[in-house]
């Protein structure tokens, strides 16, 4: 568990005027499940584009198995599973065409080419082999875009909002498969803004609001750092966000108005 497989140090990055990364920090070990949690806004996508080298940092530094994604891109693409936040992927071909495609790409033998079937039929996409992507439901297409990332056995997942789309079962059988691929010594980036998905599934978790890390470590961490026992992840982030206040303002305002129109009936 000591051994750090991705490093982030003080990680900036602007859009325009905007800045999206305010100093983003993080370590992340062989064999955990380290969680990214926040709102839609927070950093979580951005920081994740860095990592897989879609996007460029304007500050700080970024580490994947030792290697940066801006100078050695092919190697963090060859030891990544990525799987998007949208997906993306080639209508016009059927689910085993694109995973033949990935597979040729990656220069990859048979065994990825089984494994891509097992995937498919525990999935229950094989029905769907054929079938051109463009025709299934964003459920099926988030199922092929998480059997691309698994194909050619990563060392690193790195996943934004994967769990989105899939349906109860296959998202038991992903969490399944997550949890396998770190008890033989992988490392999983899973972003969420869902806290019960980062709760149950994360070894650690990292808050990150309006571009900064706000707090990291275990539940029972986090927990210790905001002052309290039996806490929930929500009560911890409302705690660190300084959102409680201003959300129980919200709802006293929202009382009174409510109030008010009773009374005019």
């Amino acid at each position: 568990m000591d051994s750090v497989t991705v490093m982030v140090e003080d990680l900036v990055k602007f859009y325009g005027e905007f800045q999206a990364l305010k100093g983003v920090s993080f370590k992340v070990r062989k064999g955990e499940i380290f969680g990214l949690l926040g709102p839609n806004g927070a950093g979580k996508t951005t920081t994740i584009k860095i990592l897989v080298g879609l996007l460029e940092p304007d500050g700080g530094t970024v580490r994947v198995l030792g290697k940066s994604p801006v100078s050695d891109p092919i190697y963090v693409k060859s030891v990544v599973g990525y799987v998007p936040e949208e997906v993306m992927l080639y209508n016009s071909l059927t689910p085993r065409e694109f995973l033949e495609f990935v597979i040729s790409v990656r220069r990859l033998n048979n065994e990825a080419i089984e494994l891509a079937k097992t995937l498919s039929k525990s999935f229950g996409l094989d029905k769907y082999w054929d079938q051109p992507i463009a025709t299934l439901s964003q459920g099926n297409k988030q199922k092929v875009a998480i059997i691309a990332a698994l194909v050619h056995r990563p060392e690193i997942l790195i996943l934004d909002e994967p769990i989105k789309g899939l349906d109860a079962k296959s998202a038991k059988l992903f969490k399944e498969l997550i949890r396998m691929h770190v008890e033989n010594g992988g490392s999983v980036i899973f972003s969420t803004h869902i806290m019960d998905i980062a709760a149950s599934i994360c070894d650690r978790i990292a808050i990150i609001h309006e571009g900064k890390i706000l707090a990291q470590g275990t539940m029972n961490e986090l927990i210790e750092m905001t002052g309290g026992e039996n806490k929930t992840l929500e009560e911890v982030f409302l705690e660190l966000t300084r959102e409680k206040e201003e959300i129980k303002h919200m709802l006293e305002e929202l009382k009174g108005v409510l109030g008010d129109e009773n009374k005019n009936h």
